[in-house]
């Protein structure tokens, strides 16, 4: 019995070490398919379909699934309940995994229902406006909301996505009243404010650009840490008179928690693949998007400190789902 036992047990000793490789040559064994939780033409969008075509070159099956709703908390829970094979990839950002948590009660735990891959861009907000508002400056536009008390608006990629949380807190720092729209991801923000809907919003640099260069909206103050050529003539958020407000949206990957490492490898890998050759590098420059990369547990550092942030946003300025 003991023989029996010692053999066993050398044939797993054996085994382990080449159980990761194995599996990992094995997967994908169907379609992986990559979940975005906003509608397409998004950066969110954008992220997701740079790894499904690397997946497609190089001869694996990949889809991309839109799942909107509930400013991605839709698409979040589905993730979380999915089996942990590497079969199901979430375009993870910065609203599900560090900023809805602090505003609801969700079917899902950020911290703990998912295993990084990486987060593979970062971007800044701006703030655009309707070019029909006469204000040309953010303080010019604080003195507009302040005599249209009660009569101007403000829109947002969804509840809990980083335009929200940036319009509530310009509220507050501003001492001012704006009503809060929330649309199903930043192109149908962006439209109702070029057709006068909505007065401003806190885009993201890359959807922002085209209606800006076109003089569909006016730019009043980006919140990246410093000018953007791309934007010239536009102060940052401590230039304009509001620090706090710097900072900035991320896209990146995530898998059930479970997931076999090597799976993860192999997904950070593609994923750099991606996102970090020179083409793809100039590629998401013109989309004003900086790659990141970091490896999985530099991305869970790093989506631990932007949970911590975050919350810490939310609370000194009191911001509530309305």
């Amino acid at each position: 019995m003991r023989s029996t036992l010692g053999a066993l047990a050398l044939g797993i000793a054996v085994a382990a070490p080449f159980a990761g490789p194995a599996w990992s040559q094995a997967y994908p064994s169907q379609p992986i398919k990559i979940i975005v939780p906003t509608p397409p033409g998004g950066v969110a969008d954008i992220t997701g379909r740079a790894l499904a075509q690397r997946l497609n070159d190089t001869g694996k099956t990949a889809v991309v699934e839109n799942r909107t709703g509930a400013g991605g908390a839709i698409a979040a829970a589905f993730v979380a309940k999915s089996p942990a094979d590497g079969h199901t990839v979430y375009v993870g950002f910065h609203a599900t995994q560090a900023i809805l948590p602090h505003l609801q009660t969700l079917t899902y735990d950020a911290e703990k229902d998912f295993a990084p891959v990486t987060v593979a861009v970062q971007s800044a907000n701006i703030m655009v406006v309707n070019p029909k508002i006469p204000a040309n400056t953010a303080q010019e536009f604080v003195s507009y909301a302040k005599a249209n008390a009660g009569k101007v608006s403000y829109g947002s990629q969804g509840n809990g996505s980083s335009g929200h949380i940036l319009g509530e807190q310009f509220k507050q720092l501003a001492g001012i009243d704006l009503a809060h729209v929330a649309y199903r991801g930043g192109a149908p923000a962006v439209q109702d404010l070029v057709a006068g809907h909505v007065a401003v919003v806190f885009d993201i640099l890359t959807l922002a650009r085209p209606q800006v260069e076109a003089g569909n909206v006016k730019a009043l103050l980006i919140t990246s840490a410093q000018p953007d050529p791309v934007f010239p003539g536009v102060p940052t958020a401590k230039q304009a008179g509001f620090p706090q407000l710097e900072g900035g949206p991320w896209f990146g990957f995530f898998v059930p928690t479970g997931t076999p490492k090597a799976v993860i490898d192999f997904l950070y890998e593609e994923t750099k693949q991606a996102f970090g050759t020179p083409a793809a590098k100039d590629q998401m420059s013109k989309q004003l998007l900086t790659p990141i990369l970091g490896t999985p547990d530099q991305t869970r550092d790093f989506v631990a400190a932007e949970y911590k942030r975050w919350g810490e946003i939310i609370k000194s300025a009191n911001i509530k789902l309305q």
